[in-house]
């Protein structure tokens, strides 16, 4: 369930994007786009959020999300949308808008499937403290032989 949620939020994002850039400025079909977005969100998702981000962190994840959003937008645009259509510019545009975002989908998706969470041991963060009176040894040993006494 963690992933769907995950993958809705991911999916938003580059669905905003897609749509405000090529559908207000290519005046592009609505399902076209509805597709480039789908198909962006699990290249995305697949290779840097469940790859790169495991293996090397949060900013190789959003560097790599970048390019990747990059080449995916301008090669599906290509795809989908009216030939001669200069689609570079606008997929840079695009990917340059999804990658501020990133940083904080990264940061959900490690705090929902750290090693930790998924133990039960909720966030991983959390540290609990124990307080106690420091006493001193020799004090400790006074008490002990007046009570013996």
């Amino acid at each position: 369930m963690d992933h769907l949620k995950a993958l809705g939020i991911k999916f938003v994002v580059i669905a905003v994007v897609v749509y405000s850039l090529f559908g207000i400025l290519y005046n592009a079909n609505l399902m076209n786009l509805f597709w480039i977005s789908l198909l962006v969100t699990g290249i995305s998702y697949l290779i840097g959020d469940l790859f790169i981000l495991r293996k090397f962190g949060n900013i190789t994840a959003t560097i790599a999300d970048f390019g990747l959003a990059f080449v995916s937008i301008w090669l599906l645009g290509d795809l989908f949308l009216a030939e001669g259509m200069p689609t570079i510019l606008l997929s840079l545009t695009a990917a340059f808008f999804i990658t501020c975002v990133e940083p904080f989908i990264h940061v959900y998706i490690q705090n929902r499937f750290s090693d930790d969470h998924q133990k039960g041991f909720g966030n991983g963060n959390r540290l609990q403290t124990e307080f106690a009176k420091e006493m001193d040894a020799q004090m400790i040993k006074s008490k002990k032989e007046r009570k013996d006494k």
